[in-house]
């Protein structure tokens, strides 16, 4: 018996999909008793990389999800709609899906997975995040007995192209924009990249599956590298970080009320409250010793701290039509290989479903503690310097280094390395200097790692 497959596009991904699973020579056996079904395009006209005989071929994407035949629909057409309301027609009708849409996931997750579980099929994802690092059933299944505390990656492959390509060459951001857009590894409209929002869906989804619960992407604070300058990348360099645009989730102990740790500090009990999380995206120095700042041009890495596997961090390409396929293709596999040994069909696979009922707090960016890089342009008069300390020390900011870096446009440069600080704090301290009359601007404000 063949199992069936709906494929919703014949884009890069979907041809990537298409071509797999026609040659399954010398990869898994599994794969000789899939069958490409049904395949849905917008236009019938456009000329194709894969070849497909044309009857299987339709511009009818409903006839596909409603199809009784098929098994399982494979949705890699991208945006919200119509992929959101065929997920969820197709779902109704009792097909599994297998999606490597992270947008559709990110907003609409809460309303799929409802629904899914209530129709006792699968959503698999594995393609939605990392393009071909297998990360989502990791996470799921292999470190599932872990506490995870921290999921922290470089998850956009356009900034981390854009941001290595300023480290080496020391350019200017829109110059380097322009140019990988000329290349091919930025889009003609970039907001989704460049701003952070393509990384805010893929570390809500992580998010969601290293802790248990739904999250609200409205809450994930989102800062792109719009403001990154070559200035900003240079000095980093010399106190030895790289900046990197990263996502990260992490749970929270008392650290989100801006308390530290005491051995005397109640943990928390299997039957309190669950913690905090903060979920946040933003340009970051990184320590040069750190396992991400290594990671360069268009690669995607993310790195999962737990008990007690400690640290563990996955790398490789993070998009493209061989990888992102690679990874559409295996939850197709492990859909297969449940129906195919599956005795009770009501019964869902609990390392495969999705069951997370209750959506996690997330604590407001206000409260975070960080560590921050500032940049100052000053008059240069005598305590000026000093003017800049009272304010922090008014604050309970604590600075880690303040240095002197030179001189532009006769203003006096001055850089500074803050301590762990409460994030609302820091800020307050901030519009209190920008009301000095020594202070010109501060041209940048970044966070450590």
């Amino acid at each position: 018996m063949a199992f069936k497959i709906g494929l919703l596009g014949l884009g890069t991904v979907g041809t990537g999909t298409a071509e797999i699973l026609l040659d399954p020579q010398g990869r898994h056996p599994l794969l000789k008793e899939i069958e490409i079904h049904r395949v849905g395009v917008r236009s019938l006209d456009k000329p194709r990389a894969v070849t497909l005989p044309s009857e299987l071929i339709t511009t009818d994407l409903e006839a596909i999800v409603t199809d009784p035949a098929i098994d399982v629909v494979v949705e890699v057409m991208g945006g919200l709609e119509p992929a959101r309301s065929l997920i969820l027609k197709a779902i109704a009708h009792g097909k599994h899906i297998v999606t490597a849409n992270k947008a559709v996931i990110a907003r609409f997750g809460d309303e799929i997975f409802t629904a899914a579980n209530e129709a006792g099929v699968y959503v698999m994802l594995e393609a939605a995040v990392g393009g071909g690092i297998p990360v989502i059933q990791p996470l799921k299944q292999s470190l599932g007995v872990n506490k995870i505390s921290a999921v922290t990656g470089i998850v956009n492959g356009t900034t981390n192209y854009i941001l290595t390509r300023m480290q080496t060459e020391g350019g200017e951001f829109a110059d380097i924009l322009a140019d990988a857009q000329k290349l091919g590894y930025a889009e003609a409209d970039p907001t989704a990249d460049v701003d952070g929002l393509d990384a805010a869906d893929k570390i809500a989804i992580l998010a969601s599956l290293a802790f248990g619960g739904r999250i609200n992407l409205q809450e994930v604070h989102c800062e792109g590298i719009r403001q990154v300058s070559a200035a900003e990348i240079a000095y980093a360099e010399k106190l030895g970080f790289v900046i990197k645009l990263l996502a990260i989730a992490k749970r929270l102990g008392n650290e989100a009320a801006g308390q530290q740790q005491t051995p005397d500090t109640p943990q928390d009990s299997a039957h309190s409250s669950p913690s905090p999380i903060s979920v946040r995206v933003h340009p970051t120095l990184v320590p040069l010793t750190h396992p991400l700042a290594s990671i360069s041009g268009v690669y995607n890495a993310i790195l999962v701290e737990g008990e007690p596997i400690g640290q563990v961090m996955f790398f490789g390409p993070g998009a493209g039509s061989g990888p992102t396929a690679s990874a559409v293709v295996s939850d197709i596999l492990n859909i297969i290989g449940v129906l195919k040994t599956s005795s009770d069909s009501q019964k869902m696979h609990p390392l495969l479903s999705c069951s997370h009922q209750h959506y996690c707090t997330v604590a407001p960016i206000a409260e975070l503690v960080s560590r921050f890089y500032a940049r100052f342009l000053t008059k240069d008069r005598p305590g000026v310097i000093g003017s800049l300390g009272t304010c922090f020390g008014k604050h309970n900011v604590s600075l880690e280094s303040v240095v002197q870096t030179g001189f532009q446009g006769g203003l006096a440069e001055i850089v500074v390395v803050t301590h762990d600080v409460r994030e609302g704090n820091f800020k307050q301290a901030l519009d209190e200097i920008r009301a000095l009359e020594a202070v010109d601007s501060i041209p940048s404000i970044l966070r450590v790692l």
